[in-house]
């Protein structure tokens, strides 16, 4: 840490943040973040995100929606059915998720024309210091 920040220490900030880290790179991944979008309709069967989600493999969509489900982001009900039917469906946590979700999209959505402009302004200033590099 900088000596300006005194009486914080790198400690004290990865106690506080570590817990938060954790819960935002579980809910922030990119499958995580599909699978959330694709069950918010209502319950949805593993073959149905499987063929909705572009490029997820069969064992990332099991180790996500493993996780997801242990941390009480989806539920898992399995239909007593031959073969059986396994659904995936929002937990009341995961719906709240979902609607900040949605506000972070249409903020992108919203911004995105000022934060393209941003970046071609600062590359347009920057661009001799990245030709030198």
């Amino acid at each position: 840490m900088s000596q300006r920040n005194t009486g914080v220490t790198v400690q004290a900030v990865n106690a506080h943040a570590c817990p938060i880290r954790e819960v935002l790179d579980r809910v922030s991944g990119k499958w995580s973040v599909q699978i959330l979008v694709a069950a918010a309709q209502g319950p949805i069967r593993f073959t149905e995100l499987e063929r909705g989600i572009e490029g997820i493999s069969r064992r990332m969509l099991t180790l996500t929606l493993r996780n997801l489900e242990r941390d009480g982001l989806v539920t898992r009900t399995v239909h007593p059915t031959v073969p059986p039917k396994v659904e995936y469906e929002l937990t009341p946590v995961a719906r709240e998720l979902h609607e900040t979700l949605l506000r972070l999209t249409g903020w992108a959505e919203h911004n995105r024309v000022y934060i393209a402009e941003a970046r071609a302004a600062y590359d347009a200033e920057h661009q001799p210091e990245l030709l030198d590099a």
